[in-house]
C-alpha cells in the first residue's frame, strides 16, 4: 500500500493527511451548520474549531510520544514526522475539550451546548481519520488467515492492503471506521428528537465511543500501554464512566425542573 497520494517536486502529500484533513473539514461544514439553529456567531464557531484542531493534534501527538518517549529520545527528529502516522485520538479528545471548554468559557458560550453540536461531527472525522493508519499500514490487529478476512465481506482493496509483511492482519481501523459511522447516524439522528436534553448527545458520544474504542484496542498489537495496561482501553472506560453519569445527571435534572414547575403551576 503506498502511503503517498502525490508528490510535488521535494514536496509529498500522504494519504494520511489527506484522510485526517477531509475528517476535519467535513466536521467543520455539520458544526458551523448545527450551529446557526442556535444562533451561534459562525465566526465564533470558525474560531473555536480552529483552536480546538491546533490544540488537539498537538495534544494527539504529545500524548503518543509521551507513551513512546524512549524511541523519540533517540531520534528526537521523528516527533516533527506526524505525516508517518502517530497521533493518539484520545490525546486529542482530551486536548480538544480542554481548549473547548475555555474558549466557551471566555466568550459566554454554553460548554455543553457547543459539545452536542460538536460530538457527531468528531466522531465522523474520526471515522475518516482511520483509514489514514489503513494507507500507512498501522495499527491493525492480530495475524489472521485471508479466509478470514473474506468472510467479512469486505473489498478486496482492504484485503490486500492488510497483506503486510508476509502475514494478513484484523483491519482494526475498519472495525473502529464502521462503527464510529454508525455513532455518528446514532448521535445525528438522537439529538433531533424531543426527549434529547442539554448534555446528553455528548454523553451518549462518550458511551458510545468507549465502548468501541475499548473492543477494538483488544485486538490490536500497537497498544499504547502502561505497565501491563492497555492506556486506550483505561481512557475508554473513563470515558464510559463520565458519560454515563453524566446522561443520568442530565436526566434528572430535567425531571426535577419539570417536577419544580408543575408543582408551582398547581399552586
Amino acid at each position: 500500500m503506498n502511503k503517498i497520494a502525490m508528490s510535488i517536486g521535494p514536496f509529498s502529500v500522504t494519504w494520511y493527511s489527506i484522510c485526517i484533513l477531509t475528517g476535519i473539514i467535513i466536521a467543520s461544514i455539520l458544526i458551523c451548520k448545527e450551529s446557526k439553529k442556535f444562533n451561534i456567531s459562525i465566526d465564533f464557531v470558525l474560531n473555536l474549531i480552529f483552536w480546538c484542531v491546533i490544540f488537539g493534534l498537538l495534544g494527539a501527538r504529545i500524548y503518543y510520544v509521551l507513551f513512546n518517549l524512549d524511541y523519540y529520545l533517540m531520534y528526537p527528529s521523528e516527533i516533527i514526522k506526524v505525516w508517518n502516522g502517530g497521533l493518539a485520538i484520545h490525546g486529542g479528545i482530551i486536548a480538544g475539550i480542554i481548549t473547548l471548554i475555555i474558549y466557551c468559557k471566555k466568550n459566554n458560550v454554553n460548554v455543553l451546548r457547543m459539545t452536542d453540536i460538536a460530538t457527531p461531527g468528531v466522531i465522523l472525522a474520526q471515522a475518516i481519520g482511520r483509514w489514514g493508519n489503513f494507507f500507512n499500514a498501522e495499527a491493525h490487529g492480530g495475524i489472521v488467515s485471508k479466509s478470514f478476512l473474506q468472510s467479512l465481506h469486505i473489498p478486496k482493496f482492504i484485503i490486500n492492503g492488510m497483506y503486510i509483511n508476509g502475514n494478513y492482519y484484523h483491519p482494526t481501523f475498519l472495525y473502529e471506521s464502521f462503527f464510529c459511522v454508525i455513532g455518528f447516524l446514532i448521535l445525528f439522528f438522537f439529538r433531533k428528537t424531543k426527549k434529547t436534553k442539554l448534555g446528553n448527545t455528548t454523553a451518549l458520544y462518550l458511551i458510545w465511543y468507549g465502548i468501541v474504542r475499548f473492543f477494538v484496542e483488544s485486538l490490536r498489537t500497537d497498544s499504547l500501554m502502561l505497565g501491563n495496561l492497555k492506556m486506550a482501553q483505561v481512557i475508554s472506560l473513563i470515558m464510559i464512566v463520565i458519560g454515563i453519569i453524566m446522561f443520568i445527571i442530565t436526566r434528572l435534572k430535567c425531571q426535577n425542573y419539570h417536577e419544580k414547575r408543575s408543582k408551582n403551576e398547581n399552586k
